[in-house]
């Protein structure tokens, strides 16, 4: 494939996963991608054969580029609070610019699905790892189960999507009230401290 083409291929996704953003999947067609970049039915075609694929490259190319980011975040900070604090504010932006209606037509896009699930099971794994890491350096109590605790974390983020609060609350909202209050039980007062000091600047 040409420069051209790869670097047409790129603004593509990017378009589209914007307009998929802003006005939901199913809202946005093929030819409407096509129309915002001046391109003719024909390349995009070429390029991707249909919605379905063009979103599972966008889904993808999203999520490895998230997790590059989080690993180098990771790399760079000395403790896993900054780290979870870094996610908390990220996912408030990714959220902030999404229309909950995209939320809603993933679901009707098995391949995309199946790829969410595998990343899911994989972030499960670094999670719990990532918890005992907590808990060396002093953040978390000694006394939990960080593969239960794990769990109750998923599920949360499960539930969230399931019964779409993402339509009734902000973001913020859904965070403060279950997630940090979540974190703040397994905390130790070195955790505690960190959090409260990050809630109050975000206040």
């Amino acid at each position: 494939m040409s420069t051209y083409r790869l670097g047409l291929k790129g603004k593509i996704l990017e378009t589209a996963m914007k307009m998929f953003a802003k006005n939901g999947i199913k809202a946005v067609r093929m030819d409407d991608i096509a129309h915002a970049l001046n391109i003719s039915k024909r390349t995009m075609y070429e390029l991707y054969e249909n919605k379905e694929v063009l979103l599972f490259e966008g889904i993808k190319t999203y999520t490895l580029r998230r997790e590059e980011e989080m690993a180098h975040f990771a790399k760079d900070n000395k403790n896993v609070m900054d780290v979870i604090l870094n996610v908390y504010k990220a996912k408030v932006e990714e959220f902030r610019f999404t229309s909950p209606q995209f939320y809603d037509d993933l679901e009707k896009y098995p391949k995309v699905m199946a790829f969410l699930e595998q990343n899911r099971n994989e972030n499960r794994a670094q999670l719990t790892e990532f918890l005992r890491k907590g808990t060396c350096e002093g953040y978390f109590r000694e006394d939990i189960n960080h593969d239960l605790v794990t769990l109750l974390f998923d599920s949360i983020g499960q539930l969230f999507l399931q019964k779409r609060w993402y339509a009734l609350f902000s973001i913020e909202s859904v965070l403060n009230n279950i997630m940090f209050i979540s974190l703040r039980g397994i905390c130790t007062n070195k955790g505690i401290e960190v959090l409260d000091k990050f809630l109050k600047s975000q206040a």
